[in-house]
């Protein structure tokens, strides 16, 4: 009878501690000045001053007309890796995609692509001081490149990471800035296959294990209300048309974050095929982007209805200017 006494107090302690509600921030498109650079390791202490179960950097980790330099890398990851939280960091298009233009040195986006990975994204971990295990989509034979792609769970929910950059997604490649582009270009379908197919797990994972919420962190502003009048860009369509219908089946909530057009706000501006009604249990989060600094507490409580609550955060350090 003791050991049945023991054994319920335990689940029932483990229960309470999975469902206990988590906190966590949201950062994005920064440093893309000298200021922001010099405020980056503030704002990452801010965060470090409050109980956080991790951090999420949703991409740009530079302006778009920077050189797209090792030592320009390095040194955002010195100040990532100060964060006494998990940092995990979902790349955007600034620091691979882009880096082909003069202004950026003219490297080779592949290149500095292969170049984050080998900094950023190396062994199981996320960055930051109290390191978080991550599952990496480098783990699966198919898709043995792309070691950005991530999942974790905590407090409940799931949170996925993609490599969806802006610049249309690199649907048109180095070609983008052309009168006659041409697309897409390989890499484009590559990565896409790769996404589809982390997306689509991380939903079946949720239903199976019937989570209430998921949580998914891309850099590309996909372009919901161009989407809903019939002139979604191409390279975000089919991830656009798969997030809809995943989240139609999702019982749960569903969340994007992504940052890129720096207009930091939180809205539901995903509509139903059909009815052109909202879809209700989908939101989408911008974070702050230049010249907006800042960052989102989110705070996952899986006894809310809502599941997700944000409170954003500017930048309050006086002095200087962005």
């Amino acid at each position: 009878m003791k050991s049945s006494l023991l054994l319920s107090f335990l689940m029932s302690a483990s229960l309470s501690l999975q469902a206990a509600p988590i906190h966590f921030g949201l950062f994005s498109d920064l440093p893309y000045s000298a200021w922001e650079r010099q405020q980056l390791p503030h704002l990452i202490a801010e965060m470090d001053a409050e109980p956080l179960s991790f951090v999420v950097h949703a991409g740009d980790i530079k302006n778009g007309s920077s050189v797209c330099s090792d030592e320009a890398f390095q040194g955002v990851l010195d100040a990532f890796q100060l964060s006494a939280h998990p940092l995990i960091y979902v790349p955007g298009d600034n620091e691979w995609a882009d880096c082909h233009h003069r202004l950026n040195a003219q490297f080779e986006p592949m290149e500095r692509l292969a170049k984050l990975r080998s900094l950023f994204w190396m062994g199981d971990s996320s960055l930051g001081r109290r390191a978080l295990k991550l599952e990496r989509q480098s783990d699966m034979p198919a898709f043995p490149a792309y070691r950005e792609n991530v999942r974790w769970e905590m407090g409940g929910v799931l949170f996925a990471g993609l490599n969806l950059p802006g610049s249309e997604n690199n649907f048109y490649g180095v070609d983008i800035a052309s009168r006659d582009r041409k697309g897409p270009v390989a890499e484009y379908l590559e990565r896409s296959t790769a996404n589809r197919a982390w997306l689509g797990e991380a939903f079946a994972i949720a239903r199976d294990r019937n989570l209430p919420g998921i949580l998914i962190v891309a850099h590309g502003n996909p372009g919901f209300e161009a989407w809903s009048a019939g002139r979604a860009e191409t390279g975000y369509l089919d991830f656009l048309t798969q997030l809809r219908d995943e989240t139609q089946k999702f019982p749960g909530q569903v969340v994007l974050v992504h940052g890129d057009t720096h207009k930091q706000h939180i809205d539901q501006p995903m509509r139903d095929a059909g009815t052109g009604a909202v879809v209700a249990n989908f939101t989408r989060v911008e974070t702050f982007g230049f010249p907006h600094f800042g960052w989102i507490r989110v705070t996952v409580d899986t006894d809310d209805p809502g599941v997700f609550r944000f409170v954003p955060r500017p930048w309050s350090r006086s002095g200087g200017t962005p």
